[in-house]
């Protein structure tokens, strides 16, 4: 509200043992670089190739995070359980089991997170889901002839929760923010949140269907999916932890001109797009431009 005084106080208040300084600067500079910039609307920010990049991240995690199986492991748990042999007075305990570890994993995930950063919780907790989806399918087919398989697929079970819950289920919501500036947050908010309850819709309506078709092998495609988005953020998503928008922006930038000199995209719209304010990156085009004689 174009108020330092007020922003101070509350920062102080609000960040009692921290150094505010920075921050203020940031949110400065960031107000600088809006100062001309409205809002955007979804399909304007769908348009915006300053920031394809950013949307394509938010549409892939997003989707990734529901057809990962979660919602069918949460829906069909005791149904799982139920065709892994788990005898029926046993199931109220392994979900109840299960619920338990669902906290504990939450809390490693929020405790972890500014310490480990948003993409090493990611690309780990996607990769355990794979594994662990692929562990279901190995242990219902072998469990005919080994009895104690069942047990491995509640443990495979707890896997996929436990992965879920430690980066998959709360970083997408917070990286959505990170990767965008406040003028194209909302719409960057109402993709994410359109795609991620669809795929929940999804999900849920088609895991019945898909069982009784693929069996076992039903959760072969989560694990697929869960390994293909761990693969995404490991090659396109930066790590986002103690960022600035402007940083953020310019790593993306810099992995587009990259794309760009393996021939993936013409070497004039890189070189004369102004990226439509976003970020400020005047002095970051630069960075990727050095070698060549443009001014």
């Amino acid at each position: 509200k174009n108020n330092v005084h007020a922003t101070i106080t509350a920062l102080k208040w609000y960040r009692a043992k921290c150094d505010i300084q920075a921050e203020i600067e940031e949110m400065q500079d960031e107000q600088r670089s809006l100062s001309s910039i409205e809002t955007l609307s979804v399909w304007n920010l769908l348009q915006d190739d300053s920031v394809r990049w950013q949307v394509l991240s938010v549409v892939v995690i997003n989707i990734g995070m529901q057809l990962s199986g979660i919602d069918a492991i949460w829906f069909y748990t005791n149904d799982i359980f139920e065709n892994a042999g788990i005898p029926a007075p046993e199931i109220q305990y392994t979900t109840a089991g299960t619920g338990i570890i669902e906290i504990i994993a939450g809390l490693i995930g929020c405790f972890t997170i500014e310490k480990l950063g948003r993409r090493h919780l990611m690309i780990g907790g996607f990769t355990m889901m794979g594994i662990c989806s692929a562990g279901i399918t190995l242990a219902l087919i072998l469990q005919v002839k080994l009895l104690f398989m069942r047990y491995v697929s509640v443990c495979c079970v707890v896997g996929i929760i436990a992965g879920f819950c430690i980066g998959p289920a709360g970083v997408p919501f917070l990286i959505t923010a990170e990767l965008f500036k406040q003028s194209h947050r909302p719409a960057a908010y109402i993709i994410g949140g359109s795609l991620n309850w669809l795929s929940n819709f999804t999900v849920g309506f088609v895991f019945p269907f898909l069982q009784m078709s693929a069996g076992s092998y039903c959760y072969l495609v989560f694990s697929t999916v869960c390994f293909s988005v761990a693969v995404y953020v490991y090659i396109v998503i930066p790590e986002t932890k103690n960022k600035t928008f402007m940083e953020i922006s310019r790593l993306f930038s810099k992995k587009e001109a990259i794309l760009e000199s393996q021939g993936l995209f013409h070497v004039d719209q890189l070189k004369l797009r102004k990226m439509n304010g976003y970020g400020g990156l005047e002095h970051a085009s630069l960075e990727f431009d050095s070698s060549s004689s443009v001014p």
